[in-house]
């Protein structure tokens, strides 16, 4: 009978061992069989490879996308309410005329995508890298861009009403036709940012030597207690 314990104890040792294994096992699994689901509200494709898709008018409200690869796909006029892709790469993506409102996408990293008429209404960008990506006609009415880097990014005729920029890099972005009702700026970086048409009598934050880095024209509206810097109108860019 000693050989048949010492075989049972060896045996529920070995149990008591790959136990944690095969759950760390079937977790994976899981994780990873979620990245073939189709597009559909909620689906799970966090750290999925989901690149140069068509997907444009799909409906992915609430889904679980960060940390993924998302570079070259189509989302134009997709529904990504509430959507999570925070860390996500974006380059050369499209989300023109999508909805991304409440959306968070902080430190996502962008390049040359386009979210012309989009929705952001509170969506979250803060401290994300987006470089001369297409903001024109989008409304980021109360986003928060706080820290963030947006370099040459495009935001003609986009509504920030209440977006909070403070802390943003913006150098080079043109915010031509904007409504920047609201915005705040305090500590925004803007050098060589191009104001020309737009109304900042409504920001708030916005001081003298950082408008002195910007470009403007007579149409431009300041703040009160600000002055036209001297280099305005500043040469075509």
């Amino acid at each position: 009978m000693q050989p048949d314990r010492t075989k049972a104890h060896a045996l529920r040792s070995a149990i008591a061992v790959l136990a944690p294994m095969l759950g760390l096992v079937a977790f994976a699994t899981v994780a990873s069989a979620g990245c073939k689901d189709s597009p559909e509200p909620g689906v799970e494709w966090a750290n999925c490879s989901k690149e140069r898709l068509m997907l444009g008018g799909s409906d992915l409200s609430g889904a679980n996308i960060g940390n993924a690869m998302l570079s070259g796909t189509d989302f134009a006029g997709a529904t990504l309410v509430e959507a999570d892709m925070q860390r996500s790469e974006l380059v050369r993506t499209s989300f023109e005329g999508a909805d991304l409102s409440r959306a968070n996408m902080e430190k996502a990293l962008a390049s040359r995508s386009n979210f012309a008429g989009a929705i952001l209404r509170n969506a979250i960008l803060t401290k994300a890298e987006f470089l001369r990506v297409d903001f024109t006609g989008a409304d980021l009415s109360d986003a928060d861009l706080g820290a963030g880097d947006f370099l040459r990014n495009d935001f003609t005729g986009a509504k920030l009403t209440g977006a909070n920029l403070q802390d943003a890099m913006l150098p080079r972005a043109v915010f031509a036709g904007a409504d920047m009702t609201g915005a705040q700026m305090a500590g925004a970086f803007l050098q060589g940012s191009r104001f020309e048409g737009v109304d900042l009598s409504g920001v708030v934050g916005l001081e003298q030597a950082q408008l002195d880095l910007t470009c403007g024209d007579a149409s431009t509206v300041l703040p009160p207690g600000l002055t036209v810097p001297a280099k305005w109108p500043c040469t075509p860019d």
